[in-house]
């Protein structure tokens, strides 16, 4: 597969608008699609791996030098919504799509096997349970359905690995009394009433329900985004930060986690998990123009504005929900989210706020120059994938299958 022509969404055409008023970055959008593909190159030379290393050949696969282990579920799901999306710009795009899907397949959760297992070692071994993650889960589903929009057909049918995909994610996945998403296929216990706020991508669930017809869809749609409404107006009403983890979700009162519930004592803060969230919500704002991401993600937007003066630069990696800093300056993970949720800022929302102006469009513009100059960190895949991703929304490059 060669060239623009090949794909149904190429890179760069801006052929599926966002809704009005969505901002973008001043200048010529063909310089921003250039700055986008300059990343996107050299995240692939820094985290794409193949052959031997990943199994066999014909495979491919996303490495994580950050993470416990080498080959984990969330980038895989980056990896094929990331070259899913650059279709078009690279004639690669089709042949490492299908390489990271054979990786995929090539490891089915031990609980189903229409889920990923989440985590493989320097060997290609599955490690860590041989369970299933919900993120990679949701990207992975997400990235087939785009991969059949680009290319249709291909490697065993898209469309039906996506839907079979998707079916799985509602069974092992999706609380069947809740509707919010668990941890992965292995939760039960005290684990079943746990949900990850990184987990919640109302975009994915819209063309979850699109491909499907399945209506339980709308219900998590509808879940997630009065959970995450009441978080906000309970727990973070100056900043509208949501915590990494949400706990007692079948209790009638959930509530962010009181301390480690899963990964560190910062569970309940706005901490590496939590930090996609304007991109996850503004993502769906600018696509959708529901009220309620749009309302969501300008909160976020306003907040990191006022707290850091306009500079980018200021944006900590770590907050309590008060919005009291405690993490580093300087990562990516952190501060290129805020640019996709700063795209709302452009026009009246029916919850009532009024387009900033000016004001608005100076900070995605600081925004957008800080992800422009930081490449990305050959240690750092988690980062460069989330960076990467928030500079495909930003520059228009994003759409829903």
């Amino acid at each position: 597969m060669t060239g623009r022509e090949a794909a149904g969404v190429p890179f760069g055409a801006h052929s599926v608008p966002y809704v009005p008023g969505t901002l973008r970055p001043s200048g010529d959008p063909a310089a921003a699609d250039r700055q986008v593909l300059e990343h996107y190159r050299r995240w692939k030379a820094f985290f794409l791996r193949s052959g031997d290393e990943v199994g066999g050949r014909g495979r491919c696969a996303v490495f994580t030098p950050d993470a416990a282990h080498p080959f984990v579920a969330e980038a895989q799901g980056y990896g094929l919504v990331i070259t899913a999306l650059m279709a078009g710009a690279d004639p690669d795009a089709h042949a490492l799509f299908d390489g990271i899907l054979r990786h995929v397949l090539a490891h089915p959760s031990v609980n189903h096997p229409d889920l990923h297992a989440a985590q493989q070692d320097a060997g290609g071994r599955d490690v860590g349970g041989r369970d299933s993650a919900t993120d990679g889960d949701l990207d992975i589903a997400y990235g087939l359905l785009l991969a059949d929009r680009q290319w249709g057909g291909g490697h065993g049918d898209y469309k039906a690995l996506a839907l079979r995909r998707i079916d799985a994610v509602m069974e092992r996945e999706v609380h069947p009394g809740t509707r919010l998403t668990k941890l992965g296929d292995w939760s039960s216990g005290r684990f079943d009433e746990v949900s990850r706020t990184s987990d919640w991508m109302p975009d994915h669930f819209r063309a979850f329900r699109a491909a499907t017809g399945d209506p339980r869809w709308d219900e998590a749609l509808a879940a997630h985004l009065s959970l995450a409404g009441a978080l906000r107006t309970r727990h973070a009403p100056a900043t509208g930060l949501l915590p990494d983890f949400v706990v007692d979700t079948t209790s009638g009162d959930p509530r962010p986690a009181p301390g480690k519930v899963l990964e560190s004592p910062h569970d309940g803060d706005y901490h590496w998990n939590a930090c996609r969230v304007p991109w996850r919500l503004g993502a769906d704002a600018v696509t959708s123009g529901d009220a309620r991401t749009r309302a969501a993600a300008r909160e976020l937007s306003r907040w990191a504005r006022t707290a850091t003066g306009g500079d980018p630069g200021g944006i900590r990696s770590g907050y309590r929900l008060d919005g009291t800093a405690y993490g580093d300056a300087g990562s990516p993970a952190f501060f290129a989210p805020f640019a996709v949720a700063a795209m709302t800022g452009g026009e009246k929302v029916d919850d009532g706020g009024e387009g900033e102006g000016e004001g608005a469009q100076s900070w995605l513009d600081a925004l957008w120059a800080r992800m422009c100059g930081s490449p990305p960190d050959p240690a750092r895949a988690y980062a460069a994938g989330v960076q990467l991703q928030s500079m495909l929304v930003v520059s228009q490059n994003y759409w829903v299958p």
